[in-house]
């Protein structure tokens, strides 16, 4: 018998309707299915496309090993080069700066837009308004070149005496004009997405906060932001992924950056695509750590909201092994079960 075919077998029809009601079943009327095997859905298209997909995988793959053109010893060479991780280390600082800053003032500005001044509504609607159509690099030249215009920043009274002036190319240097136009040009984006997040929570929460004489402050803070960080984490790390990517824009103010750097190196050396998959490869791990961290950051903030919150993928590794150690254990098994039921 093979393993797909159904076995031969009689199965007694359950007794009509039309039957008597005070006719008595016997036990040996009922149908029997002990002699049937269960016999899995068949999927023919899913397996047809597994099989398209696996043949391109196996093409790219192909490719990949078999062209020498990629030369994956430069790229293995250069990997760890002094000036490349000089470099990496240089997006890292300002992408982190630029995340913090761009975070932190969005928060603010979206809290000012929620605000019921409508002082602090318009300086906020203006920010974002004017952030978001200047393009990056045009904001980035113009923090690079602010000292023209401001030879001195002084701290002091506006349109009175000042307590203390720097000079301007002290403070925004090329780091300072890099922070500033990536930051300050997030924040706009972020205060956006924030306040989405916070005006996705329900209204009966600060009702019910306001009921109990919490003040708003403590509202947005305590009850109203853990929750629209639900949908808030998502779309964040989005925009910081996409952060990071774009300080590869910062190249423009010959800021020492991993793009910036390996254009450098392969300006001297001609070897351009092995240079850049060196700068896509470091970016890729970058990306990665933020995914990861994203999952976590989900996972964290859904206890509020579900009974069981999902697996690490360490919980879902396990499952699957005892899953299919189950599985193998029961198949073994099966032969002398059925061998002992005949």
């Amino acid at each position: 018998m093979s393993a797909t075919a159904l076995p031969t077998a009689r199965v007694v029809a359950p007794p009509s309707a039309d039957h008597s009601a005070g006719a008595d079943a016997s036990p040996s009327a009922a149908p029997s299915y002990a002699g049937l095997r269960v016999v899995p859905a068949r999927h023919p298209a899913r397996w047809a496309a597994t099989g398209v997909v696996a043949v391109l995988l196996a093409m790219v793959v192909s490719s990949l090993v078999t062209n020498d053109h990629w030369e994956w010893d430069v790229v293995a060479q250069y990997l760890t080069w002094p000036s490349v991780l000089d470099g990496l280390w240089g997006t890292i600082r300002l992408a982190a700066a630029s995340i913090v800053i761009g975070f932190g003032l969005g928060t603010v500005l979206a809290l000012m837009r929620l605000s019921r001044s409508p002082l602090l509504q318009s300086v906020a609607w203006a920010y974002m308004w004017v952030f978001r159509s200047v393009p990056l690099i045009l904001q980035l030249l113009l923090w690079y070149n602010l000292a023209y215009l401001y030879p001195e920043l002084s701290v002091g009274i506006p349109f009175g005496p000042g307590f203390a002036s720097f000079d301007t190319l002290d403070i925004v240097d090329k780091f300072g004009a890099a922070v500033l136009g990536l930051g300050l040009s997030q924040a706009a984006y972020s205060a956006e997405i924030v306040r989405a997040g916070i005006l996705g929570v329900d209204q009966g929460q600060q009702e019910a906060a306001a009921s109990l004489g919490i003040p708003r402050w403590r509202q947005q803070w305590a009850i109203v932001l853990p929750q629209a960080m639900r949908t808030i984490v998502p779309t964040s790390v989005n925009e910081m992924i996409g952060l990071v990517k774009g300080t590869s824009v910062v190249y423009v103010l010959a800021y020492g950056e991993l793009f910036y750097t390996v254009g450098i190196i392969y300006g001297r050396n001609q070897r351009v695509v092995p240079l850049l998959l060196v700068a896509g490869i470091w970016y890729l791990v970058i990306t990665t750590v933020l995914t990861v961290a994203q999952y976590y950051l989900e996972r964290h903030y859904a206890r509020g909201a579900l009974r069981t919150v999902p697996p690490t993928p360490r919980q879902r590794l396990v499952r699957a092994l005892r899953a299919r150690g189950h599985l193998t254990r029961t198949a073994a098994t099966t032969p002398a079960l059925d061998g002992a039921q005949r």
